[in-house]
């Protein structure tokens, strides 16, 4: 493949994955927590064709925008929207999960469990609700702590990744996994908001006019290839005679 073949065959490549990423962000604009993927490259073409200085080609590919959403107001007791930087913490059978999809209710032993029925880890084990008290009245205080009956039933395991939380991973849900070497650190600017659940951050205007850039991009890469081809071809007619 030639040098204008490739280049104009990685614009193309890149531009589609782009697409993919904007269309799976608009789908999930009503999703809990739900924190949309960042994609620079139409940003890095519009900055090449002006002229401008640019990063490392493609920089910013897949990076995901932890900024936070718009709190809704739902007032059910197990409803928890973080507000600040931070992560709730699931224990799965493969180790913790972060989101900061709070939607949560509990299991036949009256432990906290997320959407999936996944343990909501306290900082000193599951909170378990006891029998006697109903969920309505299940208290949540700023700092995490869970009042249920006559006292406290643990505190939420709430964590963050200082200047790290581009290295997390999504692994659906709304949840992220750390790499093994990336150790969470106790949230320390966060307050929990009982009876609230945090919208995703995704603007659907944004993401519209994102597209729209990515589609007329993808059709000029497109004109460029069809002028290229049809240049050839009269190169090769003039040369045959």
């Amino acid at each position: 493949m030639t040098d204008f073949g490739a280049q104009v065959g990685a614009s193309l490549n890149a531009l589609t994955r782009e697409f993919d990423i904007i269309a799976h962000n608009m789908a999930n604009v009503g999703t809990t927590g739900f924190k949309r993927r960042c994609n620079s490259f139409t940003q890095v073409l519009a900055a090449q064709e002006a002229g401008q200085e640019q990063g490392e080609e493609g920089g910013g590919q897949g990076l995901f925008d932890f900024s936070q959403g718009t709190l809704m107001q739902t007032d059910r007791s197990l409803d928890l929207a973080l507000h600040g930087e931070g992560f709730f913490v699931i224990e799965t059978p493969e180790g913790p999960v972060y989101t900061r999809h709070g939607i949560f209710s509990t299991n036949q032993n009256g432990q906290i469990v997320d959407m999936s029925g996944r343990i909501v880890a306290g900082t000193s084990g599951p909170l378990i609700i006891p029998p006697n008290v109903s969920v309505a009245d299940v208290r949540v205080t700023g700092d995490g702590q869970v009042l249920a009956g006559q006292g406290s039933i643990g505190k939420l395991r709430i964590v963050d990744f200082p200047a790290a939380q581009d290295k997390l991973l999504p692994v659906g849900e709304s949840c992220f996994v750390a790499p093994e070497e990336l150790e969470p650190e106790e949230a320390a600017k966060v307050v929990v908001k009982q009876g609230y659940q945090e919208a995703s951050n995704v603007k659907l205007v944004d993401e519209m006019v994102n597209m729209i850039l990515v589609s007329r991009m993808y059709e000029a890469n497109m004109r460029l290839v069809s002028v290229k081809r049809d240049s050839t071809s009269a190169a090769m007619g003039v040369a045959m005679g």
